[in-house]
């Protein structure tokens, strides 16, 4: 069999995008979002995914599901991902903290959304190889740390939204303080394993108002 080339893979690409339209559709009620933004749209359009899998994945890389990347991690769902980024509410001016950077694959779509995007992540393996990655799509907006995810990154501090790709029982103190007082947005995954849910936090003044939309399952957010 031939291998795919770019023509088959940006075909799959606007694939992977149509069915995510199709479940935001089906879930509008749920998750309060009836259709896929036309920026974000564009990102998911753009965003190389079978260049942030391993290799023996990139056929699949367009499929909607998750795929192992290492580690015992994955990377997340296409739709996951997009409703991620979508309830991030996301201007062109933003500053975008991102806990779990992984291969890289949501950090190079928030490069195109934000400003600025800060990416911690625990795997030292994972960090070194989605800073390549980034940097040969050219997305030099974009500083990943490796450390653990739940404190931050306090110095890039605050952040207009925060993304946190893994769960936890609440949402860490540190990310909260990270938080812009006036209408800063979170997205993460709360609660203990098998009795997840996503929610997004919106913060004014000392106070973060979560609103919960769907039952997930994520790997649970790892401290060191």
């Amino acid at each position: 069999m031939k291998p795919l080339t770019e023509a088959h893979l940006a075909i799959l690409r606007r694939h992977m995008v149509e069915v995510i339209d199709i479940e935001f559709d089906l879930l509008a009620e749920e998750i309060g979002r009836p259709v896929l933004s036309q920026r974000v749209r564009e990102a998911f359009l753009a965003v190389p995914r079978h260049l942030f899998v391993p290799t023996q994945f990139a056929a699949m890389a367009y499929q909607d599901s998750p795929l192992p990347i290492g580690f015992d991690k994955t990377i997340s769902q296409p739709f996951m991902a997009a409703l991620m980024t979508e309830l991030l509410d996301l201007a062109e001016s933003d500053s975008v903290l991102e806990v779990g950077t992984g291969l890289g694959y949501q950090t190079a779509v928030l490069a195109r959304l934000a400003a600025r995007v800060w990416s911690v992540e625990v795997v030292e393996e994972f960090a070194g190889i989605a800073d390549s990655r980034l940097i040969a799509l050219g997305h030099e907006n974009v500083a990943i740390r490796i450390g653990d995810g739940s404190r931050g990154w306090a110095e890039a501090a605050p952040f207009d939204a925060i993304l946190v790709c893994a769960a936890a029982p609440e949402v860490p103190e540190a990310l909260l303080a990270q938080l812009k007082p006036d209408g800063g947005r979170l997205v993460m995954p709360i609660g203990e394993p098998g009795a997840q849910r996503l929610v997004r936090g919106v913060r004014n003044g000392d106070e973060l108002t979560l609103h919960g939309l769907m039952a997930v399952q994520f790997t649970e957010l790892e401290t060191v």
